[in-house]
């Protein structure tokens, strides 16, 4: 997509503080981070929402959350805890329409998150 901002991200368009990057996955840190380690990884390919995904994509949703883990490794935050998460729809907080996997840790996380 042309006007998608986390595409011309992937593409290198647009900088960003990347901390991975391989032929599939593209992940960077959030401009507005909620913690103090807050990385998006994002697939290449443009998927706009969760809701869009189909049985095709279990193994992209995998890998990225296997990604997400050596990230979290990467970046010392496996001992003391981290989340993930997805957000889908305007009503969630998804304001990028490209699925994107939320990567916070460096403190704790309470619950519900708000």
């Amino acid at each position: 997509m042309e006007d998608c901002l986390f595409c011309k991200i992937a593409s290198g368009q647009i900088p960003s503080d990347k901390v991975h990057e391989d032929e599939q996955f593209v992940a960077f840190r959030d401009i507005n981070p909620q913690a103090p380690i807050h990385i998006l990884i994002i697939p290449r390919r443009h998927i706009e929402r969760l809701t869009d995904l189909g049985p095709a994509e279990a193994e992209l949703i995998g890998q990225m959350t296997l990604l997400a883990n050596k990230i979290a490794q990467d970046q010392g935050i496996v001992a003391g805890g981290f989340r993930t998460v997805f957000n889908c729809g305007e009503g969630a907080g998804q304001s990028v329409w490209h699925i994107h996997m939320h990567l916070l840790g460096g403190r704790p996380m309470h619950w519900p998150p708000g």
